[in-house]
């Protein structure tokens, strides 16, 4: 008995489905990161001087800025739904083709934590590198007031970051680009570009490290077509990062 699968879309429609997904998530960001590093470069200050806030307070009102930093987190979640969904038409099976499905919950985890440990070692010591060299904005993982919703939130940020990023950058633009015919190679740069380029608010070592992890996940996704992961493996350092900075004294981080 065959099983009858959905037909790909026309690559018209493929690609301008791409375009609009990354319009309105990532893609975005990383215009504006361009456009931000363009502004850090011709101000008079030098880049290394400069500093570049994550996780900032939106309003002096507790309450407000709590509310303020939730939608954020959801709103920024809508994308990853949106390109879930759009795989999801032709099969019915976007999660189990993207590795979103918990059928390893074991092995997921154990990946996630190695390349965690893989990616978090080399990535301190290159951003200690770019710091000496002047090519990287003063970076502030987190600026919330201290209070008893600040490291909820700050656990929350860095699960959406890696939700959004893994499965927008490396799940869906990969799964698509394979099908719009792009050899593997370009897929990969393409991946890992974007990935570095919306981190370029941060300077030229952030741009760096970003492509660097990007090669790694998406050779990573396209051995194991797993991104639960790469989600786990971005969670545990953004926590490291977020919650590390709000709580340990900072001058541990004056090296950032």
């Amino acid at each position: 008995m065959t099983v009858d699968q959905a037909p790909l879309l026309p690559r018209r429609t493929m690609r301008a489905e791409v375009l609009l997904v990354l319009g309105v998530s990532l893609g975005q960001s990383a215009v504006y990161a361009i456009v931000a590093i363009i502004a850090r470069m011709t101000a008079e200050r030098p880049l290394g001087e400069q500093t570049a806030t994550m996780n900032a307070s939106q309003s002096a009102r507790p309450w407000l800025d709590l509310t303020y930093q939730l939608l954020k987190i959801i709103f920024a979640l809508v994308p990853v739904l949106l390109a879930v969904h759009l795989l999801n038409r032709e099969n019915g099976k976007a999660r189990r083709t993207l590795g979103l499905d918990v059928r390893r919950p074991g092995g997921d985890l154990a990946w996630g934590t190695a390349l965690a440990a893989a990616i978090g070692l080399p990535g301190i010591a290159l951003f200690w590198v770019a710091a000496q060299l002047g090519i990287n904005a003063s970076l502030v993982p987190a600026k919330l007031p201290e209070l008893w919703w600040a490291v909820p939130v700050l656990i929350l940020a860095a699960a959406q970051n890696a939700i959004l990023e893994e499965v927008i950058v490396v799940g869906y633009l990969m799964t698509r680009l394979r099908e719009l015919g792009w050899r593997v190679g370009a897929v990969i740069a393409a991946s890992a570009v974007l990935r570095g380029s919306y981190h370029l608010y941060q300077g030229f070592g952030a741009f760096v490290g970003n492509v660097v992890m990007g090669l790694v996940f998406s050779l990573f996704f396209l051995r194991t077509r797993r991104v639960l992961p790469l989600v786990v493996a971005h969670t545990l350092l953004d926590v490291v990062a977020f919650v590390g900075y709000a709580l340990l004294p900072r001058e541990w981080f004056d090296w950032l």
